[in-house]
């Protein structure tokens, strides 16, 4: 089966349309990070080389780096969600006409619950970094493209709120309440002060339109 980061936009927005339960928000919120540090790599790309900005040019060559590193982590994530989502679904598909089957069905359903929370935290945390990086490129990036480093930051602020909501819909069906609570407070540390970011980043960018 092709990837879905393999596939056209076209394809890609016609399976997210479709009636197919993958993908879905988690492979979009993936996307949105990706997207962002994607951004903060074409601020830093049209910002490194010019002459007005030699005083900044090693920031953005680390910038740089961090970004396509963050890049890579994220559009791996788009695979990842997808993967654990189909999992998931087997697991609910399977015989549950003995009690033995029932006990086994819900065992490993909760067990990829927890896998399926995992996953979604880890993307709204690399969302949440992709924010950080687009802040620098809106310190530090050439006036040409200040825009891309707000468009950045709004992607990313989306990413990490779409996660973030898939985490909760898994926690609140998890058996374990201790794994779902400590989920759920590592979210709620990476979602603190994320609206305040997005709004700082948001207006240091306009301001210099």
């Amino acid at each position: 089966m092709t990837d879905i980061i393999e596939k056209s936009v076209q394809q890609f927005l016609d399976e997210l349309a479709s009636k197919a339960a993958t993908p879905g928000g988690g492979s979009v919120a993936a996307i949105m990070g990706a997207q962002s540090a994607a951004l903060t790599s074409m601020v830093c790309n049209l910002t490194i080389g010019k002459a007005n900005y030699a005083d900044v040019e090693a920031d953005m060559q680390a910038l740089l780096a961090q970004a396509e590193a963050l890049r890579a982590e994220l559009t791996a994530m788009v695979q990842a969600d997808v993967a654990v989502f189909d999992k998931l679904m087997a697991c609910y598909g399977l015989p549950k006409d003995s009690d033995a089957e029932k006990a086994a069905r819900s065992e490993a359903i909760q067990a990829v619950l927890k896998e399926a929370t995992d996953v979604p935290l880890a993307c709204a945390l690399a969302c949440k970094q992709a924010m950080l990086l687009s802040k620098i490129a809106a310190e530090k990036g050439s006036l040409g493209v200040i825009s891309d480093a707000g468009a950045a930051v709004l992607a990313a602020h989306s990413g990490l709120k779409m996660a973030a909501l898939n985490v909760y819909i898994n926690t609140g069906s998890l058996k374990d309440k201790v794994f779902a609570e400590a989920k759920t407070a590592e979210l709620e540390a990476i979602l603190q002060d994320a609206d305040q970011l997005a709004g700082e980043v948001y207006q240091l960018v306009k301001a210099k339109l």
